[in-house]
């Protein structure tokens, strides 16, 4: 069997996309991914599997050389399913959907749409990019989200009366850490990995570290987006301006395995999201944000947002704390609490790294789109 990724992005930016092939791949399958490579983090990559290739085009920012650059894609996407003949095609961003609308009528070739992040005008969504999503939507074997509430307004703006499968974006079995001692003796790491953008790191996390004991440090992992270019050295500088440079660690970005040995390194894990905002995708964020589910993986209790959802997610059962993320004063409580009872700290890593043992994994998660793959077979 032969499955062809398609993403007018670069796939390795995508967690859920590298378990997703190892999953087929380990079970006898070919994964090809034809995408494009990122702008500003050349280091994340998927781990080499002799099952799964990956080919890029060179990234190409906005501009009309851009339009010119797409058609390219289109083009280099059709051609790779006319000579390689997969069976499947797996389209994971709004962008692959015209060309994947192209393909669709190949006869045999079945689609699943994988849709991570919803697509909007702010994002500069093309017409031909949401009727094309629209009628991949209805059209495709299977679509595939992170979230009920997306699923929801998915539903709703496309029309489909298509199978949607809610998967979310859980670390693999693999990557789950070993259980942690309790060390009260040492520094207290917090963890942030992703983006580097105001949303989810904002500056009030840096005030809040200086009124925090020396001994309780922050460790950054990730890479600026095009829209907060600048961020990092914005990071630097106001750390310097509250003297706590010695405490914040800018590692940059990283690829996964190395970022998870970070994390088993660390003690507390940030996961905020805006307390208001108008975008789905930050509204919506429950099952769809891998960070939460890694930072459990490895053992980590989590600092969330204190938004209704991310309250019965995540801190009801025990494997974090809430506060407000644009009050400094809110984050401090929350992080001394933490400092203050380290065995309390461990406890609710450890709850929620078994967790994602039992049942918080991508395996456990996937596992309900291959049974359908498996009974079109079938």
């Amino acid at each position: 069997m032969r499955i062809l990724y398609i993403q007018y992005t670069d796939p390795a930016l995508y967690p859920p996309l590298e378990h997703s092939s190892r999953f087929f791949a380990e079970r006898g399958w070919e994964v090809m991914f034809l995408g494009v490579g990122a702008w500003g983090a050349p280091e994340i990559q998927f781990a080499s599997h002799r099952d799964i290739t990956v080919r890029l085009l060179a990234f190409r920012g906005p501009g009309p050389l851009q339009k010119l650059h797409y058609l390219v894609f289109c083009s280099w996407i059709v051609v790779w399913i006319i000579g390689w003949r997969p069976k499947w095609i797996y389209v994971s961003d709004a962008l692959a959907c015209p060309v994947a609308r192209l393909v669709s009528w190949i006869p045999g070739l079945r689609t699943i749409y994988h849709e991570h992040d919803a697509p909007g005008k702010r994002d500069g969504a093309s017409a031909l990019v949401m009727r094309s999503r629209t009628a991949i939507a209805r059209k495709a074997y299977l679509n595939v989200l992170p979230n009920e509430q997306r699923i929801e307004s998915f539903r709703l703006e496309t029309g489909t009366e298509r199978d949607i499968k809610c998967v979310w974006n859980c670390p693999r079995r693999d990557e789950i850490a070993p259980a942690r001692p309790v060390d009260s003796s040492g520094d207290i790491y917090i963890l942030y990995h992703g983006s580097l953008v105001p949303e989810r790191l904002p500056i009030t996390v840096l005030v809040s570290l200086a009124s925090l004991p020396d001994n309780v440090k922050l460790r950054v992992i990730g890479y600026e987006t095009i829209g907060s270019c600048g961020y990092g050295a914005i990071l630097r500088e106001k750390a310097h301006e509250l003297k706590i440079s010695d405490r914040v660690e800018l590692l940059g970005s990283m690829p996964r395995s190395k970022l998870f040995g970070y994390a088993r390194k660390s003690d507390i894990g940030l996961s905020l999201m805006p307390m208001t905002t108008d975008d789905i995708n930050m509204r919506a964020m429950t099952g769809a944000s891998n960070k939460a589910f890694d930072y459990l993986a490895c053992g980590l209790a989590l600092l969330v947002s204190d938004l209704a959802d991310w309250r019965s997610f995540f801190v009801d059962p025990g494997y974090a704390l809430a506060c407000n993320p644009n009050n400094a004063t809110s984050i401090v409580e929350a992080l001394g609490k933490y400092v203050s009872d380290p065995h309390s700290l461990r406890a609710m890593g450890e709850r929620g790294r078994r967790r994602i043992a039992a049942e918080w994994n991508y395996e456990t998660q996937f596992g309900r789109v291959y049974e359908a793959m498996e009974a079109e077979r079938a």
